[in-house]
């Protein structure tokens, strides 16, 4: 089979479509003929050689994909060859075959075709664990999201808004933030020209948010904490602002909020199949009635994952960008 290796951390050009052996799914994993994968920001950093795959894991970029199944391996039931899925990967979703545990495929949602479908795992596994299940985002709650127009912001302003909560987003152009009112964003901050904290106060009567989605890190965590309403949740999946920042321990006392960090990648096996079967309990169903649905930019080959690479770390996009298997 194909798939895009690394050979040396590097940029964009260091993502190589070349010839390699095939997977063989183990116990519990079937083997994934890949139709599309999808770009996220750590397939950039596994390049740049920041984040590596976990241990055993394939060494080939992709945490996402969709396809079907072409073998299954020992101990798997209630999957067959031939079934369309959609699948959260550890890595080797930039290639034309994965092996995936069985706990983390996915059905295709009712009305969603093969190639999106692509665009779904991540997100939606992003967002469900940490925006419902750890945050606990309720009805008539306020959520506000960094990085609205990005696969993960786009996914959250739906799910949120399908729950019955008020979206405030945080993105760099207007024309990214009309994007986002599309898809139901209530409050819109250009962060290149507003201060969110201030927008964020005086659109909810100086109450501020009660869940908090971002992808910033360091460079947001003060002002993230100001902006928290009392018993507010700060979760933070991401660094692009930096790794080290300073806490006023004594704001958050103050406010009676928590502050949660996680990655999905690095789970345990038994974590991410709680969550995955979380997703297709709550997330299908909206999906299947159109509540929510994937955001795609666009469609590239798989052989050119290095343009899409670049268009991602230009921030050129909005929702998600697919790599299709040629």
């Amino acid at each position: 089979m194909h798939a895009i290796t690394i050979s040396e951390p590097g940029g964009p050009e260091a993502l190589v479509w070349d010839e390699v052996p095939d997977p063989v799914p183990g116990e519990g994993e079937v083997l994934v003929e890949v139709v599309a994968g999808a770009v996220n920001r750590a397939d950039i950093l596994q390049r740049q050689g920041f984040y590596d795959p976990p241990p055993g894991a394939s060494r080939y970029p992709g945490l996402e994909c969709s396809g079907r199944i072409a073998a299954l391996g020992p101990g798997v039931s209630g999957w067959a060859v031939g079934d369309e899925v959609c699948a959260l990967l550890a890595g080797g979703g930039y290639a034309e075959k994965v092996a995936v545990p069985a706990g983390q495929l996915l059905p295709l949602p009712d009305g969603i075709d093969l190639k999106r479908a692509a665009a779904l795992p991540e997100v939606t596994c992003t967002v469900w664990s940490n925006v419902f299940m750890i945050s606990r985002l309720l009805p008539g709650e306020t959520l506000l999201v960094h990085g609205g127009s990005s696969g993960i912001g786009t996914m959250a302003i739906q799910l949120a808004k399908a729950v019955g909560a008020r979206v405030a987003v945080t993105a760099g152009t207007k024309e990214k933030l009309d994007r986002c009112a599309e898809l139901g964003a209530d409050i819109l901050v250009n962060y290149r020209e507003q201060d969110f904290v201030a927008e964020l106060k005086e659109a909810t009567g100086g109450a501020g948010a009660d869940v908090i989605l971002d992808n910033m890190g360091a460079q947001y965590l003060e002002r993230n904490v100001r902006a928290l309403a009392v018993n507010g949740r700060l979760a933070i999946i991401g660094m692009q602002g930096g790794v080290k920042g300073e806490l006023n321990i004594g704001a958050l006392l103050g406010k009676r909020a928590t502050i949660s960090a996680t990655s999905l990648r690095a789970r345990p096996l038994g974590e991410k199949t709680a969550i995955v079967a979380a997703v297709r309990e709550h997330v299908w169903p909206l999906i299947a009635a159109g509540q929510v649905r994937p955001v795609v930019d666009r469609e590239l080959p798989m052989s050119d994952a290095a343009g899409a690479h670049r268009l991602v770390e230009d921030s050129g996009h909005v929702g998600k960008v697919l790599l299709v298997v040629p």
